[in-house]
């Protein structure tokens, strides 16, 4: 019953190197094999498809790009040589130290104006100071863009401070006078009322 497999094999290639294969036995398997698995045609839309998901990613890398873009301000282009940029820093961008001086002496300013009361009588002296606290308010206005521009230094700083100090006194020295004149006219008054 044990055969050896070597002869069962010599055996069986004798008969199968006998019989030849159908001429056209080739053909008919491809055939049935095309009739049971059919190749899909490409599609002439296949580039339509690439085009159209090329044009969705552009669309959307634009979109993205645009979204997370930090938005920056467009200056217009002035002829004039000096351009004032279009955010100047204080005192108070330097150190916070900086912004109670400067925070005070601008408080400071405001209640002396709101306190200052002027007659008709009183109106060329107030307007005379009034004149003298917008040159320095444009000083100061130059001041900040020197400060923008060049950066904080010793001297910039220390001008802005000076400027305001000035400004506080130039008011205490309106509202001093503006007592003066009042004392003045009421003794003035008052004399003229007992002769």
């Amino acid at each position: 019953m044990a055969q050896d497999i070597r002869e069962l094999f010599k055996s069986e290639h004798k008969t199968i190197t006998q019989e030849k294969m159908p001429a056209n036995h080739q053909d008919r398997f491809l055939e049935k094999l095309e009739h049971e698995l059919p190749v899909k045609r490409k599609s002439d839309f296949n580039w339509l498809r690439i085009a159209a998901s090329l044009v969705l990613m552009l669309g959307l890398s634009y979109g993205g790009y645009k979204y997370f873009e930090p938005t920056t301000l467009v200056k217009p282009v002035n002829t004039v040589a000096t351009t004032k940029p279009e955010t100047t820093k204080t005192l108070g961008d330097v150190s916070p130290g900086l912004k109670k001086v400067e925070d005070y002496y601008l408080a400071s300013i405001n209640l002396e104006l709101s306190k200052i009361t002027y007659t008709p009588e009183t109106k060329d002296l107030f307007d005379g100071y009034v004149d003298q606290l917008s040159v320095l308010n444009k000083e100061y206005q130059k001041l900040s863009v020197e400060l923008t521009e060049n950066g904080p230094s010793e001297l910039t700083v220390n001008a802005l401070i000076d400027n305001l100090k000035f400004r506080l006194n130039l008011l205490y020295r309106l509202r001093e006078q503006l007592k003066e004149f009042n004392a003045s006219d009421t003794q003035n008054n008052e004399a003229s009322q007992s002769i």
